[in-house]
């Protein structure tokens, strides 16, 4: 073959990823708090943008389910313009009418001296005038807003604020180093070789120091391990003998429940070793928990859903997670028309095009949650009616394809995804569990189901009875559950069950 160059006309298809669609992709999987900064980002930097403050009305779905029939009536039409999605109205009159109540006339007023031939006039603004009352005065005894405010005082204050119990300097110096090296949970380091090297001291002067501070409140403070945490707090309830020492040094047989080995390692009878069983258990493994300033967020669901009169059930975006945003065309017919210069217009009409796709966007990732929320109630309509049991298995393309959409596209919607149901709530991913064969021949079983089972056959076991996993198999066989014994095995630690053995150990230890 010659080697030349020449002219070749193809024919081809390619999937070009534009900026636009990479937008659309990123918001489906974004949660409804990471989307809301991402909005507002965009706020900043697109002047067309603007947020609207009035109240949205959500998108609402009525599923109607009856045997196998399912009818959806949505109250907006997915193809519906943005506007008519998030009834944007921004010329809508923002105005509240209320009752004028007119004032009496300084004439009308009956005071108390009404009629005696004194000034009967209105009263002076007394409430501004007299201290110590509570009518709004400036110059009242009253506290200040910033006196009432509640204030944590973290467990570096809390320890530092007893650092006056401790009377050489260079040891002060040393414990407020070692007051920064804590954890969360109240614990040192057990290295205090480096400790030492970095404050160029013996390292007996630390152990020395940390001998003074393990005496600062909270009991159990500045422990290296579990050992010497609890060690500190029967010390401090002057309950640390030899048998309790004993036992500190043997947790891991109390961990196990072998209350016969520890009996002879604490050389006590049964009744003692019970009671030291309890005062280990009323002490305080984590001491400084008690100053953990960790706020927990609730979550907030993605998708409302409730019953429906008459059967069925009412599925509806949750209104305060939808971006409030809209395109203000009326100022880009403004700027554009006072814009003289080529690089104005060109990132006017960017600016336009880019506020313009993320309004669909938004509004397409709303109605994509709405379809695919609706279709997994619609299949696991019996884990709403009966309860964990009832889940059925579901994977991502049996959602895909009864939505017309791909498998990524579904994997996306779900991810940090809730839904509020009459049940919980419940992250949508949690749908979508493995299948287990059924013994005989029927329906499948939904792994999450029979985990659930696996939990309350456990639960439910006699103290004098405990069930092994051989037997639990055997239940489970019996109920059409085809099961491995490592399968049961898997689950039950993944739920934190422990063996047969441990649970025999902890039904007596009860006792």
């Amino acid at each position: 073959m010659a080697i030349a160059p020449r002219l070749e006309l193809r024919q081809g298809q390619s999937l070009v990823m534009t900026p636009q669609l990479q937008q659309a992709i990123k918001l489906l999987q974004l949660s409804n708090i990471e989307l809301t900064d991402y909005v507002e980002s965009e706020l900043e930097q697109n002047p067309l943008l603007e947020r609207e403050e009035d109240t949205v009305d959500s998108i609402e779905a009525s599923s109607d389910i009856s045997g196998d029939a399912v009818t959806t009536e949505d109250s907006t039409e997915p193809t519906a313009s943005v506007e008519e999605l998030m009834d944007f109205d921004s010329t809508a009159p923002t105005n509240f009418e209320s009752d004028s109540i007119d004032a009496p006339d300084d004439a009308l007023w009956e005071g108390p001296n009404a009629g005696d031939g004194t000034s009967a006039g209105p009263p002076e603004s007394s409430s501004f005038s007299q201290s110590g009352q509570s009518g709004g005065s400036f110059d009242s005894e009253l506290p200040n807003l910033e006196e009432t405010l509640s204030d944590s005082i973290s467990l570096q204050d809390h320890l530092r604020a007893q650092l006056t119990m401790i009377d050489d300097a260079v040891d002060r110096l040393i414990a407020v180093h070692l007051i920064e090296l804590v954890d969360e949970s109240g614990y040192l380091p057990e290295d205090l070789t480096s400790i030492a090297e970095l404050l160029g001291c013996p390292e007996s002067r630390i152990e020395e120091t940390l001998a003074l501070i393990q005496q600062f409140d909270p009991p159990g403070i500045f422990a290296r391990n579990l050992a010497e945490c609890l060690r500190l707090q029967l010390r401090d309830r002057n309950r640390l003998d030899p048998a309790m020492e004993a036992l500190l040094e043997n947790l891991d047989l109390l961990a196990k429940r072998d209350l016969t080995a520890l009996m002879k390692k604490c050389a006590v009878d049964a009744d003692d070793i019970h009671d030291m069983v309890a005062e280990i258990k009323a002490l305080n493994p984590k001491p400084a928990l008690s100053f953990d300033q960790v706020v927990t967020h609730s979550v907030t669901p993605d998708v409302l859903m409730r019953p429906k009169a008459g059967g069925g059930w009412i599925i509806e975006l949750n209104a305060e997670t939808l971006p409030r945003v809209l395109v203000n065309n009326n100022y880009y017919a403004q700027i554009s028309a006072t814009a003289q210069k080529k690089d104005d217009k060109r990132y006017l009409v960017e600016c336009l095009t880019s506020a313009n796709w993320l309004v669909k966007s938004l509004h397409q990732r709303a109605t994509t949650i709405l379809k695919v929320s609706t279709e997994i109630i619609r299949q696991q309509e019996a884990f709403f009616l009966n309860g964990v049991q009832s889940l059925r298995p579901l994977v991502l393309r049996d959602i895909a394809d009864e939505i017309e959409m791909h498998e990524s596209t579904v994997s996306r919607v779900t991810s940090n995804k809730y839904m509020a149901t009459p049940r919980g709530i419940y992250e949508l991913k949690y749908f979508f569990t493995p299948a287990i064969n059924n013994a005989f021949g029927g329906l499948s079983h939904s792994a999450e189901s029979v985990r659930h089972r696996i939990k309350s056959l456990v639960d439910d076991e006699p103290t004098d009875k405990v069930l092994s996993d051989d037997k639990i198999v055997e239940i489970l066989k019996k109920e059409g559950v085809d099961i491995a014994r490592r399968t049961v095995a898997k689950y039950r630690e993944a739920m934190g069950i422990g063996s047969s053995v441990q649970r025999r150990r902890q039904k007596k230890a009860a006792l």
